[in-house]
């Protein structure tokens, strides 16, 4: 789902980077991934979180997706070029990843999730990329923070099926990932890293 103007507001201020600084730096401590791997990053709008992860992580290959052309231009311009002749930005709807089986090591999602209609398909991509043994990291929100009274007035997300901790906990298995751990701030959303099993 392409966002609208208050969520391109909401993703591009600059508190948004600091929070995402210390989501890398939480995932960093708790995934424990070596430098040299390949990444994925589904939905990575500007490219902050993609220059937080080169730095952080130093992967081989990191790849970011975004579903909006536009977002990726704001990537491109964002993003220190340095940075970017790192990165390769693609198109793409994380239900219809167009990547092999298992071709990554890591797979990050910053508050992308809730963002997806289909987001029990995005899980399944995700496992499909993943390496037996790899990982993904997330970030997602609930209902209660996106969907209340204010925020729906100015917000645009899917309204059926969403979902909170207990039913993302209960669709991981299903879709062939486990979870690791996790951080979850009740009614506003967690930090997960799970793991696609060998």
């Amino acid at each position: 789902m392409k966002l609208n103007w208050g969520e391109r507001l909401a993703v591009n201020n600059p508190l948004r980077v600091v929070q995402q600084g210390f989501e890398v730096r939480w995932f960093k401590q708790r995934a424990r991934v070596p430098e040299g791997l390949r990444v994925l990053e589904i939905g990575c709008g500007r490219g902050a979180g993609a220059e937080l992860l080169l730095r952080e992580f130093r992967p081989r290959e990191l790849h970011a997706t975004d579903l909006d052309l536009e977002m990726l231009r704001r990537a491109e311009v964002y993003m220190d070029p340095a940075a970017l002749a790192r990165a390769t930005l693609t198109v793409a709807d994380a239900v219809r990843l167009p990547h092999r089986d298992e071709a990554f090591d890591v797979v990050f999602g910053f508050g992308v999730l809730h963002h997806i209609p289909d987001w029990r398909g995005a899980l399944r991509e995700v496992a499909r990329v993943l390496k037996p043994g790899g990982l993904y990291c997330l970030e997602e929100l609930y209902p209660s923070l996106y969907q209340n009274a204010l925020t729906k007035h100015f917000l645009l997300h899917p309204t059926e099926d969403r979902f909170h901790g207990t039913d993302l906990r209960g669709e991981l298995p299903r879709t062939g990932l486990r979870l690791r751990d996790t951080f979850e701030v009740p009614r506003i959303g967690l930090l997960a890293v799970c793991e696609r099993p060998r």
